[in-house]
């Protein structure tokens, strides 16, 4: 689909757009045409599996209406039936005849069939969640169906609410319907959950506790005070529907989502009687393999457990020793790299008051940083895409179980900004120092950033992502935030990013630890503090998600560190001709891209530089 944009199957809507496409493919080259006309078909089942996704982008309206009342199924049955459907669609990928496609398509053909193989692969194992095809949440991938961090009941309030628009009668309609369907999610995750711990396979018990306690406390309020409902009649009533949807909602949460809700605490409370403190995957039967085909996924490469371990360690020391130059001059030369980190946390001149004025300042710190690196890009790209981004804070009804900052895209259309969320249960975790970067990882340049380049592409290409690419890019926009200076006079804001980078070095120690070397939580903890000096409650979430969420964090520094060889090997091979702005251009604008087929890109980068 070469002329065709996701901005133009919106606008025309889904039918009416497909006719447009089959215009568009008859005149592109070779044998493009039926390979694009399959890219689009898939695409559009993966949104009707997934429907959710089809608000994220906006493709919720029009031809696409429909998707809009409808939430995924998470049944047994279900997860069956897309895990047939996904063998069918990889065998013919492998079909598709490369030597008759342009390399663009080629290209989009073959980051499918690695999104499909992975997925398949996925699905071999019978239990958890799968959620490679599952286009903003692909990186969920969980030997758990329901911890702290995903499932129904993290996943659907906060959705409801800031990506289900109403505007209409119709929309308020959907969203009522959308309401029974979480209920419905609900109940089918608790056959799931039962059937795993049958299995063997269940949370940690301090993970349970913290799930259940989330669960149970949103459980507690009031009906008619609950975020699902409240969001309903606020929206219905501005938008000036007199229908009564607040009766209408609190009546849905009565009768079936509370209900559920309890079904989930009792599968949840039962497996809590059977769990052990155990965090990693080895103690399940087929957990190594699991984490195997996890790491995969997370990285995109094949590198064993043991070799990412020493990677880490590697990395984590060459950092340090770049943040030891910076501490000393400082005046800060007592202790550790880490122990010197922990005591600049906690000086009083760069913390945040833990409370409302507090976080507001918080949140008006970060807007500002993000105000300084926009006027910096045109250095770093040649396009320049609109960043249209809104930071939030993390709804406190999940922030006990929530990351500590994580962003979504924003919709193709511009009508909705991308989210960066920050978790400000506790601003103690957020010295001065270290918040810079991280707004330059969520926002822009960074996942924000990148989704607004990625709306540019056949929807196919958007709507599959893979998670070393993402967080890599993401990482890549904190060193590239760095470079074009963001921290000239601001040698702690440098150390912050320093610090950042470290941590995610890291990750590959801490989540190859828990999971391949047995370590505990705590030792986990423990080697994490000593090596970033960030604070011990921060650590334990971060601990707690790696536990929940095995080998997702291992694809930060590993996309990282794959993006800068590519950069070195465009510079060894162009010299003088090397321009940065067209090697971020065409990284960024190939889209969300395998780690296995990013160097195919970058190689045609320099080919076409060096005429």
């Amino acid at each position: 689909m070469h002329d065709l944009t996701r901005r133009e199957l919106l606008a025309a809507g889904v039918a009416g757009a497909a006719l447009m496409a089959m215009s568009a493919w008859a005149q592109a080259p070779g044998g493009d045409a039926a390979a694009e006309a399959l890219l689009a078909k898939t695409a559009q089942e993966l949104l009707a599996l997934y429907p959710e996704n089809a608000s994220y982008y906006g493709l919720d309206k029009g031809a696409g209406a429909a998707l809009k009342s409808q939430l995924a199924d998470k049944s047994i049955a279900a997860e069956k039936s897309r895990a047939a459907w996904a063998a069918r669609r990889l065998a013919e990928l492998k079909a598709v005849d490369r030597t008759a496609l342009s390399p663009k398509t080629a290209l989009d053909v073959d980051v499918a069939q690695t999104a499909f193989d992975l997925a398949v692969q996925g699905w071999r194992f019978p239990f958890g969640e799968m959620g490679v095809l599952n286009g903003q949440n692909s990186f969920r991938n969980s030997p758990y169906v329901t911890s702290q961090l995903c499932g129904a009941f993290v996943d659907q309030p906060d959705f409801l609410d800031s990506r289900h628009v109403v505007e209409t009668a119709a929309d308020a309609d959907a969203y009522l319907a959308r309401l029974d369907a979480y209920a419905g999610e609900l109940a089918a995750e608790n056959v799931r959950i039962a059937a795993d711990t049958a299995r063997g396979i269940m949370l940690p018990d301090f993970l349970l506790d913290i799930t259940i306690g989330q669960i149970a406390g949103a459980r507690a309020v009031p009906v008619a005070q609950q975020g699902l409902v409240r969001s309903l009649a606020d929206r219905a009533a501005k938008a000036g529907l007199t229908s009564d949807y607040a009766g209408r909602a609190a009546a849905i949460v009565r009768d079936h989502v509370t209900p559920a809700l309890d079904g989930q605490l009792a599968v949840l409370r039962d497996a809590r009687a059977k769990a052990t403190s155990d965090a990693g995957v080895w103690k399940f039967k087929d957990g190594p393999a699991w984490y195997a085909w996890a790491l995969r996924f997370a990285t995109t490469n094949d590198r064993t457990p043991d070799e990412i371990h020493a990677l880490g360690q590697a990395q984590v020391k060459e950092l340090q020793a770049r943040m030891d130059v910076i501490l000393r001059k400082q005046g800060l030369t007592q202790g550790s790299v880490g122990e010197r980190m922990t005591a600049l946390g906690k000086r009083p001149d760069q913390l945040f008051a833990n409370d409302d004025k507090g976080r507001a300042e918080l949140l008006a710190f970060l807007n500002g940083r993000i105000a300084d690196v926009r006027t910096r890009l045109p250095r770093a790209f040649g396009t320049l895409v609109k960043g249209n981004l809104l930071i939030k804070r993390v709804p406190p009804s999940i922030q006990d179980g929530a990351p500590n900052g994580y962003a979504a895209a924003g919709s193709i259309d511009g009508s909705q900004p991308g989210n960066y969320y920050i978790n400000l249960k506790d601003t103690g975790i957020w010295p001065r120092f270290s918040l810079p970067t991280l707004c330059f990882h969520e926002g822009i340049p960074g996942h924000v950033w990148a989704g607004e380049y990625a709306n540019r592409l056949p929807l196919i290409r958007t709507y599959l992502s893979f998670n070393a690419y993402s967080e890599g890019w993401a990482l890549y926009a904190e060193q590239l935030s760095s470079e074009l200076g963001v921290y000239e006079g601001d040698p702690l804001g440098e150390l912050g990013y320093l610090q950042s980078i470290a941590f995610r070095a890291c990750r590959l120690v801490v989540d190859t630890g828990i999971h391949a070397k047995r370590w505990t939580p705590g030792q986990a903890v423990d080697w994490f503090q000593a090596n970033t000096g960030m604070s011990r409650a921060q650590l334990v979430s971060e601990v707690n998600r790696y536990c929940a969420m095995p080998a997702q964090a291992c694809g930060y520094k590993m996309g990282h560190n794959e993006i800068i060889r590519l950069r070195e090997k465009a510079k060894a091979g162009l010299g003088s001709r090397f321009d940065l702005r067209a090697f971020d251009d065409i990284v960024v604008g190939s889209g969300n891209t395998p780690l296995t087929l990013l160097e195919r890109v970058v190689d045609g980068y320099i080919a076409k530089a060096r005429g």
